[in-house]
């Protein structure tokens, strides 16, 4: 699922310019039904035709097509700023992570699993630490969400003064997004490195071709949300709060379970699931053009 290592520039400067301009056009085009997700998994309310509409659009809500449209992009300022930033760790962090293991732990998860099963799962492992590791960017996400969700928890101030008198509250929410990513970035690269090897045949990932790759990336990306969904949901109800209201994890989801049942814990899977085929392979395919590209260059 990661993009070549290249050689020379092309792992350098290339590798982060194509990975972060797919990020670019990945949020520009995708943004929207994130916020729609994130607004689902936020609300407590229950969902019905008659709802979904001041749900989803809020203030926009009896606006014309054009601006109910626009009204989907909250924070998209922070949004850019941590989806390059995943991107381009996303990308990179996972093939080093991959590297490390097979220089240091190769003998042990071939004793353990096997030659080729061991391949797929230090895939996993690398994909779960990269995942872990993304917690460093928490603070962006955290921005992005509150934008999307409660932007009134920003009351007028900009994004240096809420640094400045937040400070750690914007890393609210790190242990449970610690604790979707290991097991959502472990499904993620896994599930795409078993669809490779056992089901399209594939032994050497970078050769892969397009539709191969297309076809293990829904099936990681499926895997992925489907695993993470309901601590995602968790999640984002403790980062969505205002920033002086300090959410308790176990609370959260003693109350979901209470007032809106096990089900809950899935709210906004349905959309997130529909745009993750298209998601992937369009950020997927155009880092892969986009590194060889920047390489002649820089």
């Amino acid at each position: 699922m990661s993009p070549p290592t290249g050689k020379g520039k092309d792992s350098g400067a290339a590798r982060v310019l194509g990975s972060g301009t797919s990020g670019i056009a990945e949020l520009l085009i995708f943004h929207p039904v994130d916020t729609v997700a994130k607004r689902l998994m936020s609300n407590k309310a229950k969902v019905s035709l008659a709802t979904l509409n001041p749900i989803l659009f809020r203030d926009y809500a009896t606006a014309s097509i054009g601006k109910k449209f626009f009204s989907l992009f909250p924070g998209l300022g922070y949004a850019a700023g941590y989806k390059v930033a995943q991107r381009v760790y996303k990308f990179g962090g996972q093939p080093y992570f991959n590297d490390l293991i097979n220089q240091h732990f190769r003998d042990q998860f071939t004793s353990a699993f096997g030659e080729r099963k061991g391949k797929l799962m230090m895939q996993a492992t690398a994909g779960s630490l990269t995942g872990i590791g993304e917690v460093v960017l928490l603070p962006l996400d955290v921005l992005k969400i509150k934008r999307q969700v409660n932007p009134e928890a920003f009351r007028g101030r900009g994004i240096i003064r809420i640094i400045a008198e937040e400070k750690t509250a914007l890393y609210r929410g790190w242990g449970w997004t610690m604790a979707r990513n290991a097991p959502g970035s472990f499904a993620l690269f896994g599930a795409s490195a078993v669809t490779k090897d056992y089901v399209l045949g594939v032994t050497d990932y970078s050769q892969a071709t397009w539709t191969q790759n297309f076809i293990a990336s829904i099936a990681g990306a499926v895997a992925s949300i489907t695993v993470a969904a309901p601590l995602d949901t968790v999640k984002t109800r403790i980062q969505n709060a205002n920033f002086e209201n300090k959410v308790n994890g176990a609370v959260v989801i003693k109350d979901l379970i209470k007032n809106e049942g096990i089900t809950a814990f899935f709210k906004g899977l349905t959309p997130k699931i529909i745009v993750v085929g298209p998601k992937l392979v369009f950020s997927y395919t155009l880092a892969q053009s986009l590194i060889p590209l920047f390489g002649r260059y820089v």
